[in-house]
């Protein structure tokens, strides 16, 4: 990653909540400890943030803090080729007329493109999901009422009332942050908080989860794997982890490697 490419992002951390860390900093830009405490001490000397112990602070903290959640548009330069076909097996469960909930995420955000062939009712807290909808296809497009945060292009509402308990769905599709024996964890309380509601509007709850997922973990767990009817993923899951879903009963999709992923293979 360019210096200038790990600047825009530190930037953007740093407005999002009121201290990142030198360790959250390492793990959005890919760069070592050394090289980002090197980019916070060039901002900090230019006073486009301060240096504190162990991490950075934005000059001016922003009045409405955001969630521990990586950016939209860091998370989109992850397994593109992995979610494109995750994407596509989740959207060939759907049929003309189903009522459908997809929670914001880049994975689910790649269902747009084969949703635009489809004619159903969805009801998303993405902003971008909804937007493309809207836009692209004849499909009917309902958003629950909230905030939206602009880092991870998400709509939330840390009241009980935002219009999600009067929508019913046939299957709930939704990424997450890691998938483990306990479950499916997320990062934030406000997340889990607003995904439980909608999950509890969903007959069937339908898991997009690239491979590396099965090795990332979280503090907060959302719900147990009991609960999840189905998890889609790529190519690459190792056994263990397809063995621990069928103990727990969970249906799993695995999704081929996509043209793009085939062609960069052998171009390596």
């Amino acid at each position: 990653m360019l210096e200038t490419e790990r600047h825009r992002i530190i930037l953007s951390a740093v407005q999002e909540r009121p201290v990142v860390t030198v360790s959250d900093l390492c793990a959005l830009t890919g760069a070592s400890e050394a090289t980002v405490r090197r980019d916070i001490g060039q901002l900090h000397v230019a006073k486009k943030l301060r240096r504190v112990r162990g991490g950075a602070e934005a000059i001016s903290p922003p009045q409405f803090v955001g969630i521990n959640a990586r950016p939209f548009a860091v998370n989109q330069t992850y397994h593109i080729a992995e979610k494109r076909s995750i994407a596509q097996a989740a959207v060939d469960l759907c049929e003309d007329g189903d009522a459908i909930i997809v929670n914001g995420g880049t994975t689910t955000f790649q269902m747009v493109h084969p949703l635009t062939t489809k004619r159903l009712q969805v009801f998303t807290n993405s902003f971008p999901i909804a937007e493309h909808l809207l836009k692209h296809s004849k499909n009917t497009v309902l958003v629950p009422a909230g905030a939206i945060y602009r880092e991870q292009n998400i709509i939330l509402s840390p009241f009980d009332e935002d219009g999600s308990n009067h929508f019913y769905a046939r299957r709930m599709f939704m990424g997450c942050r890691g998938l483990g024996p306990l479950g499916l964890m997320e990062g934030d309380p406000l997340l889990v908080q607003a995904e439980q509601k909608l999950i509890d509007q969903a007959d069937e709850l339908v898991v997009l989860a690239d491979s590396s997922k099965f090795n990332q973990r979280s503090s907060l767990l959302l719900c147990p794997l009991s609960r999840i009817h189905t998890v889609i993923t790529d190519d690459r899951i190792e056994d263990r982890a397809a063995q621990m879903l069928e103990a727990a009963e969970v249906r799993l999709i695995v999704a081929q490697a996509t043209a793009d992923r085939k062609k960069r293979a052998q171009e390596e």
